[in-house]
């Protein structure tokens, strides 16, 4: 399986802090089925900022690692990129990271809001190729409030990707019923761990899974993980139909 959004590299961003609690991460991602992992640190986010070629330094550093130590894990560069209006000049000059060098690109909004400028972002992305993939959107509160936002924005070209650990519960019965509700809606393609470290932010790689079998979700488990498959691949994605969670005007909403 592959986990398309992870904070694994050390000392660059809130994930972990050592080159041995990355080890220790890995470890844990191969008991829970993990073969491939794209490494997605924050990148012009307000607090964190991943340099370009530290990810790919460290990557090369830790995948020589785990072939020394014969870990099954095979590792790719990437980025979880804060929204901006500079991101068009930031790819163009190779300071951003797609996943796995492919045409997607992993997109974090803020915390809580989904800014006007959003779609303006989105377009120019598809117009220079690039498929924006829409970060862990069921922790938006904006969107946890009106899903029609991520459905404008599915609308638009975006993909999004929903968070093991929200289906897991760990964020709370809110997010969790939110989260069930976008998968249901067609509204989120792929799945990522979003892992930090071993104590507060795991994998809940398995658990999340669990609970969309659970649900009865199984086709979805299916599309979610073709889809990080295809992520690098570099492949189209696997796409269902959404459906509406509930209906607005969208002129009143961007």
């Amino acid at each position: 399986m592959v986990d398309m959004h992870s904070h694994i590299l050390w000392n660059v961003d809130d994930g972990p802090k050592t080159m041995a609690d990355t080890m220790r991460l890995f470890e844990q991602a191969v008991k829970e089925g993990v073969k491939k992992i794209i490494a997605t640190p924050h990148c012009y986010h307000p607090q964190y900022h991943a340099n370009y070629s530290t990810v790919r330094n460290q990557i090369h550093l830790l995948q020589s690692e785990l072939i020394k130590k014969s870990i099954p894990l095979t590792l790719f560069t990437g980025h979880e990129v804060r929204l901006s209006e500079k991101i068009i000049p930031l790819y163009k000059t190779n300071q951003i990271h797609t996943l796995a060098c492919s045409s997607y690109m992993l997109l974090e909004l803020p915390s809580y809001t989904v800014p006007a400028y959003t779609i303006k972002i989105i377009r120019a992305l598809l117009s220079e190729g690039i498929t924006p993939i829409i970060a862990h959107p069921e922790r938006n509160k904006a969107i946890v409030e009106r899903p029609v936002y991520l459905e404008r924005l599915i609308c638009e070209g975006a993909k999004a990707q929903i968070t093991a650990g929200s289906l897991a519960g760990y964020f709370g019965r809110t997010i969790q019923k939110r989260s069930l509700e976008l998968v249901r809606a067609n509204l989120v393609h792929t799945y990522g761990s979003d892992v930090h470290n071993l104590s507060s932010r795991p994998f809940f790689f398995d658990a999340g899974l669990w609970y969309l079998e659970k649900k009865k979700e199984l086709d979805a488990i299916d599309v979610l993980l073709e889809n990080n498959v295809r992520i690098i691949k570099n492949q189209p994605f696997v796409i269902q139909e959404p459906c509406k969670i509930e209906v607005k005007k969208w002129w009143k909403i961007f």
